[in-house]
């Protein structure tokens, strides 16, 4: 075995009464990439915060080459040679590759201005060095989510990271940009640096990885070479069970539309097209997905028929309602809503999880009235709730910022998929969730599919769309450019889709 680059020994992080990490001891080779896999609310977020300086541990030690070392902030981590590609990438829209790169360490050129193009020649000389090509000069609005990734590798490795730590890389990229990533993680392992790859995709992990180690409960539970371990046995680790395959399902036997976009046009934030002249219809008992790489119109498309952004032109119509209005209209017509942003569209942080489980029905008699409002009925229809959707704890009176973002995740489930309402858009419905919570998600969208239920599926993991949809559109600069079905098609084609190209035979025309 390689030389530790890092060892983490007994390392304790607690809050309050919740103990985050316990005792949680494992190295992080020269030279390797390292899988850090475990359920949501495991404690890998935490244990890595503490690596980059993010918080502190309350006990044990963190080594880097074999010395003690305290890493009081993240400037400390990033001089020890440490670099953190978030989920949620660290970026300034407004400002070019080359600015966002060189960031906080500018520097002055002559006369003090900042030297724009020696800036330029040392990311374009990085990009070439690591086989990460990007435009200097091109600004971050402009870039696919693959490409503004790529830029915040290079802004690690400008840092001189040798230890790198990527939260989620592949969440939102297509299996093409994925692949690419794949390649100048190994080229960067062959280099000597060492990588620890947080994912919840154990297909990757077995692709990917020289190592892997398994947390759950704020525990190690086990740590292997990657080699020795089948996607079955990491699976067990992670949720003390192998999950049980999806049953074969029925073949759909669609009723009435009830999810309907005729020559829809929406426009994005800046005023711009987002949707052009989209007609699709979901019928009641199917499942469509609508597939695409993110910013070619399905946040658009999703928030109009949410009755969230207004169409300039086209109609909407909800289990045969013409919905003008905006989302309370939407819901009443018979909408029911799994956003993308759990915490900004779905949650009420601060409430209750009893509160958060009546948004949208607080007009209604379980709520209360007055003085009484959130009495006995709305706990007992909250405890009702919590359970049948394994949300944990189980605990009315928790606030929903308190729950892990799987069980945030559920919980929103459980409030929309409890209101028996004929059409549901269900949007990224599994993003950033654990393996336990994704495989009852997609039990329960397909159960109320076979209860006769529309579903609008939009997500980015190809994989999701293949198991669960019966019909599958693909959108690219918002148009629809693709319409077909898990049976005649793969992950590889719909990505080929979802940039604009086509394999041979692989786009059927639309009527």
């Amino acid at each position: 075995m390689r030389a530790p680059a890092v060892q983490l020994h007994e390392i304790t992080r607690r809050f309050g009464a919740l103990t985050a990490n316990d005792r949680v001891s494992c190295e992080i080779a020269s030279g390797e990439i390292h899988a850090l896999v475990g359920e949501n609310g495991a404690g890998k977020s935490t244990l890595m915060h503490q690596l980059f300086g993010l918080l502190q541990p309350d006990s044990g030690e963190i080594r880097i080459d074999g010395r003690a070392t305290r890493i009081a902030d993240p400037a400390a981590a990033m001089a020890l040679g440490f670099g953190m590609v978030h989920q949620h990438f660290m970026l300034v829209d407004t400002l070019t590759v080359a600015e966002n790169v060189v960031l906080g360490r500018e520097g002055a050129g002559a006369f003090g201005f900042f030297d724009r193009a020696r800036a330029e020649r040392e990311v374009a000389e990085l990009g070439a060095r690591y086989g990460l090509a990007v435009d200097p000069q091109a600004r971050i609005a402009r870039l696919s989510v693959g490409a503004q990734q790529r830029v915040e590798i290079l802004k690690a490795l400008a840092r001189g990271a040798r230890v790198l730590i990527l939260d989620e890389p592949t969440a939102v990229l297509t299996p093409q940009e994925a692949d690419e990533l794949f390649v100048v993680l190994r080229a960067l392992r062959a280099g000597g640096t060492s990588i620890v790859f947080i994912t919840h995709k154990l297909t990757e992990v077995k692709a990917l990885a020289d190592r892997v180690t398994v947390m759950r409960a704020g525990r190690v539970v086990g740590s292997a070479p990657a080699e020795e371990l089948s996607v079955e046995h990491i699976a067990e680790w992670m949720v003390g069970r192998v999950p049980a395959p999806l049953n074969e399902r029925s073949s759909a036997a669609p009723g009435a539309p009830q999810i309907v976009c005729e020559q829809l046009d929406v426009r994005d934030d800046r005023g711009l097209p987002a949707i052009r002249g989209v007609s699709l219809s979901v019928r009641a008992g199917e499942i469509v997905g609508v597939a695409g790489v993110e910013g070619n119109g399905q946040h658009e498309l999703l928030e109009a028929i949410a009755g969230l952004r207004p169409a300039r032109a086209g109609r909407i119509l909800i289990a045969g309602h013409v919905c003008t209005g905006g989302a309370r209209a939407h819901r009443a017509a018979g909408l029911a809503h799994i956003p993308s942003d759990r915490l900004h569209r779905g949650l009420v942080p601060d409430f209750t999880l009893a509160e958060n489980l009546m948004l949208g029905q607080q007009r209604g008699p379980r709520s209360g009235r007055g003085l009484w409002f959130g009495g006995s009925s709305m706990r007992a229809h909250a405890l009702e709730l919590l359970k049948a959707f394994d949300v944990r704890p189980v605990s009315p009176a928790l606030q929903a910022r308190r729950l892990s973002g799987g069980n945030q995740q559920k919980l929103i489930a459980a409030r929309e998929l409890s209101c028996a309402a004929q059409a549901i858009l269900a949007a990224h419905p599994t993003r950033g969730v654990d393996l336990g919570a994704i495989d009852f998600l997609h039990r329960r969208l397909l159960a109320e599919r076979d209860a006769g239920r529309a579903v609008l599926l939009i997500s980015s993991e190809l994989s999701e769309l293949l198991a669960l949809s019966d019909r599958i559109v693909v959108l690219y600069e918002g148009r629809i450019v693709h319409e077909t079905t898990p049976a005649h098609t793969d992950e590889r084609t719909l990505g080929l889709s979802m940039t604009g190209r086509s394999a041979t035979g692989a786009h059927e025309a639309l009527a």
